[in-house]
């Protein structure tokens, strides 16, 4: 089939308008009605750039969400994504410890690997073929257009874009697609990567054809929106390990306590949860509510004019109390590089035989088995 290619521009342009917003929050509700009654019929694949430690952001924005999907009996693959270390920077970085430092945060905050494939893009060479057959169906108009594109472009500045970093949004449908995930939980500043790839799957199907006339190689992969509360940095700005302004999830008690102490409020001493007006205290507040389960409204009445130093001697309880456990079991992981590796091998084994699969099936389509 060679149907001629469609803009993407309109598509990846509205995924994120209001009424897009909008049906992707209620087929999200719909499908946590699914998994409740049946995960079988999902596959999730998500993942992180080993650019550094996890910390309390990436926990309550994306980790802990995981663990519930897995423990929800949701199949899931989650990468670790090396290869897109490199798209925009000069090199890998102390690469190897980091990647080992992230399982470890992966199985101490619960991920078992006996329910949950974790596998590393350097190691499955089927995922990254894919890349090629895909970059036949986008333009270089298309992937300068793609928001997440633009961005880099205009924060690199004077620095030339790379190739990798042009065609970031392919690579990422590469790592959706390889699996055949039909599920990708994310925040709604991601949904353009979404629909990229599924322009990059209807496309395929459109100009390559099918090995099952009844069914396409590649699904409509869906999202599923995050309900999570944003956690700001300590500085009161997004929490970026590039910032410092970060908790990690392996900080000892005490440097945790000397990190929140330092943290940013205001002047005025009576505590309340308003985060439009005061979002730094309201932060705090938020980060207790979280590790506790307590209402933040609540939590800052019962603080009452305790003022900034009291906030933080309650946000250092909550926190170390909440995280002392998966810290405990962190450390024993660490302690272990070799367990870690065997985990990473038996995710990449799994992820290999289930990328080789979809590859022959991609070959198969384009008439390229020989």
């Amino acid at each position: 089939m060679t149907e001629p290619l469609l803009d993407a521009g309109e598509q990846l342009a509205s995924s994120t308008s209001e009424a897009s917003l909008r049906r992707t929050e209620v087929r999200s509700a719909q499908i946590e009605a699914q998994i409740a009654k049946d995960p079988s019929g999902f596959r999730v694949m998500t993942g992180d750039r080993p650019t550094g430690n996890l910390h309390l952001g990436h926990y309550f924005g994306s980790l802990a969400n995981r663990v519930r999907l897995q423990d929800a009996g949701v199949e899931t693959f989650i990468l670790v994504a090396d290869y897109q270390v490199i798209t925009d920077r000069d090199g890998t970085g102390p690469i190897h410890e980091r990647v080992l430092g992230m399982l470890a945060d992966y199985l101490a905050i619960g991920l078992d690997p006996a329910r949950t494939t974790i596998y590393a893009h350097s190691a499955v060479p089927a995922l990254n073929q894919l890349l090629l057959p895909f970059l036949s169906l986008v333009t270089d108009a298309e992937l300068r257009r793609n928001p997440t594109v633009k961005a880099e472009l205009e924060a690199t500045g004077d620095r030339p874009m790379s190739g990798l970093l042009l065609t970031y949004p392919v690579h990422q449908a590469a790592d959706i697609l390889f699996c055949k995930a039909n599920l990708v939980p994310v925040g709604k500043d991601q949904l353009p990567h979404l629909e990229q790839t599924r322009v990059v799957a209807r496309r395929f199907d459109e100009r390559y054809g099918r090995v099952d006339p009844a069914r396409p190689i590649f699904p409509q992969a869906e999202a599923l929106l995050s309900n999570a509360s944003t956690v700001l940095g300590l500085d009161g700005t997004k929490m970026s390990k590039s910032k410092g302004n970060v908790i990690e999830i392996g900080m000892d008690a005490d440097t945790t306590a000397k990190l929140i102490k330092k943290a940013v409020t205001d002047s005025d001493r009576n505590i309340t949860f308003d985060p439009v007006n005061r979002p730094e205290v309201a932060n705090l507040v938020l980060l207790v509510s979280l590790c506790t389960g307590g209402d933040p409204v609540a939590i800052a009445a019962e603080l009452g004019d305790a003022g900034g130093g009291g906030l933080k001697k309650l946000v250092t309880e909550a926190v170390n109390e909440f995280f002392a456990p998966i810290r405990a079991r962190r450390a024993e992981l660490a302690a272990d590089p070799g367990y870690l590796i065997d985990v990473l091998r038996t995710g990449n084994a799994r992820a290999n035989e289930v990328g080789d699969a979809t590859l022959a099936e991609v070959r198969q389509a384009m008439n390229m088995v020989y």
